[in-house]
């Protein structure tokens, strides 16, 4: 079996404005990155559109009513001061969940050992109704709820280490105790969610928020002391990563100060708890990251991590 990877040029299309920190050129970067010789056996594959019937296992229907309404003709719409459709916005987040269900389903078949999906806008600030941080569809719900619907999972977990709380996400989880949510995050920072006893259900929500400058050794043991054994305790049969990159030391976004090398690290400890749990069935996906070359380095590492899983 091999690493999938998933894309698709409408995700590189869809383009909130010139100065905006979520540009396509991130997406170039990745790619660009993933065309280097390492990455010669990746097994390509263009990411299908999403059913809008699967975005409403997470999403109101009016909501996703709303997305599909605000499709410009030309230029850009305003969702809220931060989130911005163009022409391209809506086919660019149908594919981007797109990539995540269909990772899931040849995961779970055996096709793939794990899979990478490098595509935008990201997701984890989607909430059921509410379209927020650059987020339209919260592609890694969609894909919990999926694996949990249409291959009878008893558990699934995502573990989101952008530096940015996943709101969207725990939010769609933490009602469900058969899923779970863990996360290191910075606070404060955007958008203001994510402490510790933010529990959930059912303890299926586990927040390690980490002041400005924490760095490598902080975020480590936040993930040896807190995280992993949580996720080892829950068990999974499922693994989905919400990767965010932004907790670099040179991202403009945020001051956690993580290295690249972090980002090999936390990989490979999840990789282990997968290996451990569910056969190594591990689906990530793409969400922050806004300086170039440290996203591409850190999007090299993570990959590169999977493919020698």
């Amino acid at each position: 079996m091999s690493t999938y990877l998933y894309s698709h040029t409408s995700c590189v299309e869809h383009d909130p404005g010139p100065t905006h920190p979520e540009c396509p050129e991130r997406l170039r970067a990745v790619l660009d990155g993933l065309d280097d010789r390492p990455f010669q056996h990746l097994s390509r594959h263009e990411a299908p559109e999403i059913d809008l019937q699967l975005v409403e296992m997470v999403h109101q229907p009016y909501y996703v009513e709303k997305i599909v309404e605000n499709v410009p003709e030309h230029g850009q719409v305003h969702l809220d001061p931060d989130t911005v459709m163009s022409p391209q916005s809506l086919e660019a987040t149908r594919r981007s969940s797109g990539a995540a269900v269909e990772a899931v389903d040849r995961v779970m078949a055996g096709d793939a050992t794990n899979a990478f999906c490098a595509v935008r806008p990201p997701g984890h600030h989607a909430e059921s109704s509410r379209a927020m941080g650059f987020c339209l569809f919260n592609g890694a719900a969609i894909a919990a709820f999926h694996a949990r619907s249409a291959h009878k999972l008893d558990r699934v977990a995502v573990i989101d280490f952008d530096v940015h709380h996943g709101n969207g996400t725990q939010h769609s989880f933490e009602a469900e105790p058969n899923l779970f949510y863990g996360s290191s995050h910075q606070w404060p920072a955007y958008p203001g969610t994510g402490q510790e006893n933010e529990t959930g259900c059912a303890d299926n929500i586990w927040n390690f928020p980490l002041s400005p400058g924490s760095g490598s050794a902080t975020f480590r043991r936040g993930y040896e002391k807190r995280i992993l054994p949580a996720l080892r305790h829950f068990a999974p049969d499922l693994l989905i990563i919400s990767a965010g990159f932004d907790a670099h030391s040179r991202d403009p976004l945020a001051q956690l100060e993580l290295q690249t090398d972090d980002y090999r690290w936390v990989t490979e400890q999840l990789l282990d708890i997968a290996s451990e749990c569910c056969d190594g069935r591990v689906v990530s996906l793409l969400e922050g990251g806004y300086d170039l070359q440290a996203l591409r380095e850190s999007v090299q590492v993570h990959v590169l991590a999977l493919m020698a899983a």
